[in-house]
Formats: structure tokens, sequence, C-alpha cells
């Protein structure tokens, strides 16, 4: 995928989080859960385009980790606000789907890393 239609992806994706998040309903729960996606979200943007900052192919795929990191993470609070039912699991659909996309873009940009150069884990 190109990598400008990949931060598109990325900007879209962490937009439409905070969108979201902002239809959560004002509890200790939301506040929590709320505060926790939106670090990780943003973080996936923030760390992607660190990434292309790094000095190495070590350190890049190392970057890129980190972005699988921080997707996964945001996985697991969008799950959780459906399982603890804070917004209708039909809201969160295509944003689970998206956020399910983009985690498989980074784990095959990983590996398609580690193999250009025979890097191993």
């Amino acid at each position: 995928m190109d990598k400008e239609v990949l931060i598109e992806r990325i900007f879209d994706f962490i937009k439409r989080t905070t969108i979201m998040v902002e239809h959560l309903p004002n509890t200790k729960v939301s506040v929590v859960i709320s505060n926790q996606i939106l670090r990780s979200a943003t973080s996936i943007g923030a760390n992607y385009r660190t990434a292309y900052l790094a000095k190495s192919r070590p350190d890049f795929i190392n970057k890129l980790k980190i972005v699988e990191e921080e997707t996964d993470e945001t996985l697991y609070w969008l799950e959780l606000i459906g399982r603890c039912q804070l917004l209708e699991e039909m809201k969160l659909a295509e944003l689970k789907k998206e956020c399910r996309e983009l985690l498989l873009i980074f784990i095959a940009s990983i590996k398609t890393s580690k193999m250009n150069k025979n890097i191993k884990t």
C-alpha cells in the first residue's frame, strides 16, 4: 500500500475514533476507557510517522512494532466498549473492521521489512 494512502487511512481512523469517544456515556468507566483509547489510537499515527525517521532498517522495524502494539491495544479498547455495552455494536463495527485491517497491514509491513533484509526476530 502506498505510504500516503496509509497515512490518510490512519488519520481518518483516528478522527473517527475521536468522534466515537464523544458519543460514549459520561460515566467513570467511560472516562477511563476514553482516555486509554484516545492515547492508543493517536499513538498509531504518531509512531507511524516516527518510523519513517528511523536510522536503520532494524530501527524502522522496531518502530513499526510499536505501531502494531498500539493498534492492537486500540482494538482491545474498541472490543471492551462493545462488551461493556457503552455503545451499540453496530456503531463500533466499522471502526473495529478498520482497526483490524490496519493491524494486518502493519504486521505485513513488518514481515516484508524483515524479509527484505533477512532480519531475524
